[in-house]
């Protein structure tokens, strides 16, 4: 079988942030703009997306089609499995085509694992290839995030584009700080301002094959730790089966809840999970 040339491959953006940083936002306001009416979106839970006043038709449990012509999908679990069925569907004519994936991944995802997946897992480099992560960084909360939180160290390093939110919020002097520490953490990636959560698809997209040597050298360091930890982690009772590691991984001082309500207006229930 021939290697499949990049032009034929469906580009995958990866769009990642820490906690309140505006990924939400600034995916409602790219899927509102018609250069992505053929885009899939991937997020790791529906409920936490403000999604709902775009969808028009439910085509399973897990697939929505939204009014911009867009797909949005819950990943419950393992993202090569979601790629691969949404793939499949499509082939099948289960769900419209879409040119280009959109992955959303959780505030407190390490994008370590997530990259290495997508740049080395041969079901998922067959049919797909990473055009680039986008990072938004919280100009408010980010000088202390990027001191107290890794993830949110790492998901700036690993960005191709920097998108700053909530600039408005703070005087010069603390957004030229700021943009000083991005750029000695990340110098390749362009600062890219938010106006009200919203930049130009084009600003974001087509950032070309995802490059490790133009990072930080942490980078490198992270995504080998991954393939070490991929080829050389599991004992001999698993019997060869290959393991994708949990996107949303954290350590300890992270835990979950869920709040359930029933809307007065529906009488459908829903439910928020919270992080703390």
């Amino acid at each position: 079988m021939s290697t499949p040339q990049a032009a034929d491959l469906i580009p995958v953006t990866v769009l990642t942030g820490f906690l309140g940083s505006g990924k939400t936002t600034l995916l409602n306001a790219l899927l509102k703009h018609p250069d992505m009416g053929e885009t899939a979106v991937l997020i790791n839970e529906f409920g936490e997306v403000g999604l709902d006043h775009l969808l028009v038709e439910a085509i399973d449990d897990d697939i929505v089609l939204l009014n911009s012509g867009c797909l949005c999908c819950t990943v419950r679990g393992d993202l090569v499995t979601a790629m691969r069925d949404l793939f499949f569907k499509r082939v099948r004519g289960d769900v419209p085509e879409f040119s280009r994936v959109l992955i959303e991944t959780t505030g407190l995802a390490d994008p370590a694992p997530i990259l290495h997946t997508l740049m080395t897992d041969a079901l998922i480099s067959s049919r797909y290839r990473l055009d680039g992560i986008v990072t938004t960084v919280d100009a408010v909360n980010a000088p202390d995030q990027l001191t107290s939180q890794p993830e949110a160290a790492k998901q700036a390093a690993v960005a191709d584009r920097l998108v700053l939110t909530k600039t408005d919020l703070v005087d010069a002097a603390a957004l030229a700080a700021l943009k000083d520490r991005l750029h000695a953490l990340n110098p390749a990636a362009p600062l890219l301002i938010a106006d009200h959560g919203r930049v130009e698809p084009a600003a974001v997209l087509e950032a070309g094959l995802f490059n490790p040597a133009q990072k930080h050298p942490d980078v490198a360091r992270w995504l080998s730790e991954e393939a070490y930890a991929d080829g050389h982690g599991h004992d001999d009772h698993d019997h060869g089966h290959h393991h994708h590691h949990d996107v949303n991984r954290h350590d300890a001082r992270i835990s979950a809840f869920t709040v359930s309500s029933t809307s007065r207006w529906s009488g459908r229930p829903s439910s928020r999970r919270w992080r703390c």
